[in-house]
């Protein structure tokens, strides 16, 4: 089994344990069992703490090393669980961002940081075609949202400005099930989406299409200079597949309605403002390119 299932699996079997005690119907032996929690995580917490001062007291490296545990998932997890992250929560979040922005710019939009606030609440706002546009939910959503909760699973809450939306509570500790990657249950779980591997995609030449079955999912792939654009396989003026249309420039034309829509704005119709093409979320990272599907249908390694 994967480092990270195995790693997944044990957090989800320590959170449904903890579970099982909030639920005693004995309040006095629920409280002693929290209690016995508790102080067992700040005696472990404050010895990892010491071992973190001694590596970067005693070894000329140290603050490198310490940085490396922070980028390994598993140590992360743990130094997460206890606030002992080598780089700040915003650090983090900035770093999550950045790592979108291929994509966003790939829509001609983009996203700034505008505050996080003491309960862990990220407030961002979306720019050029991200802000307004018919794809915004999808693009925060699946993609930002997913990026920040991977690097930052203790960030509590993203709220986007103009976007009415509701706040997480604030917790006093990074829940057991947020700590590996995408357990981030309140945000990403509860929207059913998830990542699928996509491989072959940079075979695919300038000014080109290429219609391919992604998890179950017929996606459009276009790829303009150094740019992919991933959309749903669908023209929403006559509904039928797009793998046959042209391009020109920017520009694809649908071969059966002969609709026209701008793959770099976000997919919006040149011809009715009421028709866009379906943006599927596309990240690259280091080679690798991911999209964002249902999880009915992502099974691949990205989850």
């Amino acid at each position: 089994m994967p480092v990270a299932n195995a790693t997944q699996n044990q957090l989800q079997a320590i959170e449904a344990l903890l579970q099982k005690i909030e639920n005693i119907n004995n309040p006095a032996l629920t409280a002693t069992a929290k209690e016995l929690v508790q102080l067992l995580m700040e005696f472990h917490g404050a010895g990892i703490e010491r071992m973190l001062e001694i590596v970067h007291q005693t070894t000329p490296s140290g603050a490198s090393v310490i940085a490396a545990l922070g980028r390994d998932d598993l140590v992360r997890s743990l130094l997460l669980l206890y606030g002992l992250h080598p780089e700040s929560l915003e650090t983090r979040v900035v770093q999550a961002l950045e790592k979108t922005r291929p994509y966003l710019k790939s829509h001609s939009g983009n996203v700034a940081l505008v505050g996080i606030d003491e309960t862990g609440t990220v407030t961002l706002r979306l720019e050029g075609n991200c802000h307004g546009c018919p794809s915004s939910s999808a693009t925060l959503k699946l993609a930002v949202e997913e990026a920040i909760y991977d690097a930052a699973p203790d960030v509590t809450a993203i709220l986007v400005q103009g976007q009415v939306q509701e706040k997480a509570p604030a917790v006093g500790f990074v829940p057991i099930s947020n700590l590996s990657g995408n357990g981030h249950e309140t945000k990403v779980q509860r929207d059913q989406v998830g990542w699928e591997d996509v491989f072959g995609l940079d075979a695919i030449p300038s000014g080109t299409l290429r219609a391919e079955d992604v998890g179950g999912r017929d996606i459009l792939f276009c790829r303009l200079e150094e740019t992919l654009y991933a959309y749903n396989n669908l023209c929403p003026g006559c509904g039928q597949p797009l793998g046959a249309a042209s391009m020109e420039g920017s520009v694809l034309a649908c071969p059966i309605c002969s609709q026209h829509y701008d793959v770099v704005r976000a997919g919006r119709s040149m011809d009715l403002d009421t028709l866009h093409l379906e943006p599927i979320p596309l990240l690259r990272e280091n080679g690798r390119a991911r999209v964002a599907l249902p999880l009915a249908k992502a099974h691949g390694s990205g989850m």
